[in-house]
């Protein structure tokens, strides 16, 4: 009893710590549990979390707590599993809703059920234990290895999924677990996987205007990685095209918002930091990247950037951040060679990439850092090799500290490479070897993730849901409690890393998050061929199939755009 005292006074001195948290009376709401199933430090540094805490406790009759995996990395078994806002265990709540945005956190998952008491399966849970829902990107375009573990999934966006829930699970909260089944596969947006069995898959729900609920930090805390600042979503989705980002193709279209937007919620987090950090899926993309970066310095406001792209880059973003004292300046080339660039539809120049490197070294930023990919589909050594080059070349530009990413390549559900072979870890690994040996005695730091521990996500990515029974037997997090798991439920890694065929069926073909599967065998076998697929235009297209007729031919939508929008220049997809 002592030691959970100890852990209920850790959660209270967080909420000391905190700005904008929102205490609720349980009297007559419903409690829902917005669980981030890893540390404190990380959760709290997703705008995700932000904003799927506001859409819940915006709701008058709900009262929404958040419950983190523990404060700290590896947290003891005894550390209850209980909410921040007032200290209650999983099992009080009516309904507990997961976030998951990477693979390896369903380790975490299952250990946090655990300690908190629950049945590990769906099946063995009736009504009285809380719904268990699960939404975030992992598990939006692959829920099929945690299946049998959770009630119903959100595939989509929370603006569009968070208030129909809601009235739902009002209505369900003491009906017995079928009949709540049966209400929320009614729901769009819900996969409930005890009720669609077969037939056509889930289509992802998505919103079409992000201005009218902004994407901001809700809650301060100095204790995450991005303490220090507001974060804005200045806009949502991307559509370069990226063989190898799932973000980009299931966030699509991209959205906008408009400088105005952009410049209300800044002032508003500058009451509170002095620092606004800009988050998409490619920053510098914005069709007024440059005004924002300069009307945010006229503001006073400090500028960080979650991402950029260097065809072309912003010089007035650069300048920007340079001014703010960020220490790194961060481009990601992705790929060394140019015939490499093409194969994952990522044209940008060797200039192009410099260039970059020039205004890093002109802006004298004290750090460079650059990210690329190893085992990427049809990789040689030669674009091994390349990737060296690229970096001695910006060795020879900068003058200070380069450091380079070399990391695995994992394949992704809804990708055109999703049908794509892992390479085999002693291969990922002997690459990463020669980057270091070659580029560490020449001034450049190389970094990577565990090429083992990348093919356990490649294998979650793309798994089926025999995954959940491997998940459930393991009582540690380690490699060889993995591969044990695997061999007792008689599967092997291999299997769910190998090649398959555009014509075999996919576990995530339950859910669709709206690019066709023919649009990515199309977009394939153009990479195979080092072909480049046009962006998409920002309206006017309907040849993936994520946007619909409305949002495609949309009137007036050029009003909207920014002075910068040839930052796409001439790439886009022909019109239909």
């Amino acid at each position: 009893m002592k030691q959970q005292y100890r852990y209920i006074d850790r959660a209270k001195k967080i909420i000391e710590h905190e700005e904008g948290v929102v205490l609720k009376n349980w009297g007559g709401k419903l409690p829902v549990a917005l669980v981030w199933p890893n540390t404190y430090r990380v959760g709290m540094s997703s705008l995700a979390l932000h904003i799927l805490y506001r859409l819940f406790n915006d709701e008058p009759d709900v009262v929404c707590e958040r419950v983190f995996f523990g404060d700290q990395q590896a947290p003891r078994r005894d550390e209850p599993i209980i909410s921040l806002e007032s200290q209650r265990p999983l099992d009080e709540f009516g309904a507990v809703a997961f976030t998951i945005s990477y693979e390896m956190d369903y380790f975490n998952v299952v250990q946090m059920l655990r300690r908190a008491g629950f049945p590990i399966f769906a099946a063995e849970r009736d009504e009285n234990w809380p719904l268990l829902i699960a939404g975030g990107p992992a598990v939006y375009t692959n829920p099929e290895p945690m299946a049998e573990i959770f009630d119903a999934f959100a595939i989509g966006e929370g603006e569009a999924i968070v208030p129909p829930l809601v009235d739902v699970l009002w209505d369900v909260s003491h009906a017995p677990r079928a009949e709540a089944l049966d209400r929320l596969a009614q729901l769009d947006g819900l996969y409930v996987p005890a009720r669609h069995t077969g037939g056509p898959p889930i289509p992802r729900v998505w919103v079409k205007d992000i201005e009218s609920l902004p994407t901001v930090t809700q809650i301060y805390s100095d204790r995450t990685e991005f303490g220090d600042r507001t974060l804005v979503e200045i806009a949502r989705g991307c559509g370069r095209g990226c063989r190898f980002c799932m973000a980009g193709y299931v966030y699509r279209p991209m959205r906008e918002m408009h400088l105005d937007t952009v410049l209300a919620a800044a002032r508003h987090g500058l009451r509170h930091r002095d620092r606004v950090g800009l988050v998409s899926a490619a920053v510098s993309d914005h069709s007024w990247i440059d005004q924002i970066a300069v009307e945010l310095r006229k503001l006073g406001a400090r500028l960080t950037a979650s991402s950029m792209r260097v065809d072309p880059i912003s010089e007035p973003l650069i300048r920007g951040l340079a001014e703010s004292g960020n220490q790194t300046l961060t481009i990601a080339p992705e790929a060394g060679s140019a015939r490499m660039r093409k194969v994952i539809n990522k044209p940008q120049s060797d200039d192009q990439i410099l260039h970059a490197v020039e205004l890093a070294a002109k802006y004298n930023f004290p750090q460079l850092k650059m990210y690329f990919m190893v085992g990427q589909p049809t990789e040689t050594e030669a674009d091994v090799e390349a990737i060296a080059e690229m970096a001695l070349a910006a060795r020879r530009i900068f003058p200070r500290n380069v450091a380079i990413n070399a990391t695995p390549y994992v394949p992704k559900p809804h990708t055109a490479f999703q049908w794509s072979p892992m390479l085999p870890v002693e291969s990922i690994e002997a690459r990463v070897k020669y980057l270091q040996e070659r580029l560490n005695p020449n001034g450049v730091t190389v970094r990577s993730d565990s090429p083992a521990w990348s093919a356990v996500e490649g294998a979650l990515a793309r798994g089926d849901r025999r995954l959940g029974r491997v998940l459930a037997r393991m009582r540690k997090t380690n490699l060889r409690e993995w591969e044990r798991a695997l061999r007792a439920e008689g599967l092997s890694q291999a299997e769910f890393l190998r090649e398959r065929s555009p014509d075999d069926p996919l576990p995530w073909d339950s859910v669709t998050t709206g690019v066709t599967k023919s649009f990515f065998s199309w977009d394939l076998r153009r990479a195979i061929r080092n072909d480049l697929t046009k962006a998409c235009p920002p309206a006017g297209c309907l040849k993936c199939h994520a946007c619909d007729s409305e949002w495609a031919f949309r009137p007036n939508y050029q009003d909207a755009l920014g002075p910068n929008l040839g930052a796409y220049g001439d790439n886009f997809i022909p019109l239909a």
